[in-house]
């Protein structure tokens, strides 16, 4: 019987018998932890192996800081150079706070590659997906232990074959419609411990940052991680960051045995948007157009790559942020920082009215660029919408256009009907 995705990826990096069910050692290739979970990580290191404990492999092993980037309370400061003087002893690099979001740090730099496992603190690593990594977040006992040893244990679970039909979505419907639209389709625990597998015409025509935007909600569908084949621009990357022309990617085979197979018909997508207070309260924006908006935030690990930001300013080139509309943009790493610095993007977003930070998590870490206020009303491209996670307002869940759209007219607007009205589109 043929083997998924992450059957395939277990079997090359376990001696154990992968069958859905079994629980088994797995041999991680990059372990990281970040500057939230990441000093509980050290401390069980210390509690555990004693104050000269030594990790498996220092160059395999990372810190990456990236929710308070940089420290804006003194316990943050301490942890994170808590963080830096134990890398500094064991010989670890840390991509420091001027870096970004560690998931997409490791796309960049090359520390994930397809096929490869990976974890860390970040709740959100499953997006390594994307380009058809084994990504995961897990507890700092768990990213400990796996400092230490180079392994960790892993429940083998079931996978799920979504594949999308109909004609792909052209602008200003993006990426973050179709996830959205899925997470409407399978609802918050549709994928619950469960690996996804994405086709379709439309997942073959994705772009990096549009699989990104897709696998990194793949945790608010309550599954383990979203797999997508790489594309060669995408293999091409890695062997070149990595400097291995032998880099393949992982493939299902045909025979391969999933739990279910679920078709979603995306002939007529609409811009969406997720409704406070959870992130599968999805509906059409046309269905709550109206609704006045406070503050806008664009960035996160779901939405911060270049071309995100660029489709907001495609907006923001033509029209005002409304006065009285509070707008912040986040570039998710320093590359993408770069950028849009270099293309003149900021200048727009400058001009504009909006808000730049320098990268990282933004909206969704601790207020490194401020939280929402009682009462406010938010549209943010990141992936939850649970009160507090974004501050005590009421959090919208939209794509960059639905968001830049917004704050143009101070309330969630459709964009397809605004533009055609503009002639834009």
């Amino acid at each position: 019987m043929g083997k998924t995705v992450i059957e395939k990826i277990f079997e090359k990096h376990t001696k154990d018998d992968v069958k859905v069910g079994n629980i088994i050692w797995l041999e991680i290739d990059t372990r990281t932890a970040r500057d939230f979970g990441g000093p509980n990580v050290v401390k069980r290191l210390y509690e555990n192996y004693g104050e000269d404990v030594q990790v498996d492999d220092p160059k395999k092993t990372f810190f990456t800081f990236d929710t308070v980037a940089p420290a804006k309370t003194i316990p943050y400061a301490n942890n994170q150079h808590f963080c830096r003087q134990f890398a500094r002893k064991r010989g670890i690099k840390v991509f420091d706070v001027d870096s970004g979001i560690g998931s997409h740090i490791a796309i960049e730099k090359g520390l994930c590659w397809p096929g490869s496992t990976f974890v860390g603190t970040d709740s959100h690593l499953n997006i390594l997906g994307c380009v058809g990594a084994f990504g995961q977040g897990m507890g700092d006992a768990d990213i400990a232990f796996a400092f230490k040893t180079g392994k960790t244990w892993f429940e083998v679970p079931p996978t799920i074959k979504i594949v999308f039909k109909g004609k792909p979505y052209n602008f200003p419907v993006t990426a973050k419609d179709l996830t959205l639209f899925t997470l409407r389709h399978l609802g918050s625990k549709g994928a619950l411990g469960r690996a996804i597998e994405f086709y379709g015409e439309v997942i073959d025509n994705m772009n990096l940052y549009e699989r990104i935007t897709l696998s990194s909600m793949v945790t608010e569908m309550g599954g383990i991680i979203g797999f997508i084949t790489p594309n060669e621009e995408i293999l091409e990357h890695f062997r070149k960051v990595k400097n291995n022309p032998d880099i393949q990617p992982v493939i299902a085979d045909d025979d391969a045995e999933y739990e279910k197979v679920i078709e979603i018909d995306i002939s007529n997508l609409k811009p969406q948007i997720a409704c406070p207070p959870k992130p599968d309260n999805v509906k059409d924006v046309e269905e709550v157009e109206g609704i006045p908006v406070d503050s806008v935030f664009i960035g996160s690990c779901t939405n911060g790559r270049y071309e995100d930001i660029e489709l907001a300013a495609r907006i923001f080139k033509n029209f005002k942020v409304k006065e009285g509309v509070m707008v912040k943009v986040v570039p998710s790493t320093r590359e993408v920082f770069g950028k849009l610095l270099r293309d003149g993007i900021l200048d727009i977003l400058y001009d504009a009215g909006v808000i730049v930070s320098n990268p990282g998590c933004g909206g969704c870490a601790s207020g490194q660029i401020g939280m929402t206020g009682k009462g406010e009303v938010q549209i943010s491209t990141s992936n939850r919408n649970f009160r507090g996670k974004q501050g005590d307002g009421d959090t919208y869940l939209a794509s960059p256009v639905v968001a830049a759209v917004s704050a143009v007219t101070g309330k969630i607007t459709d964009p397809v009907k605004f533009l055609k009205e503009k002639g834009v589109i």
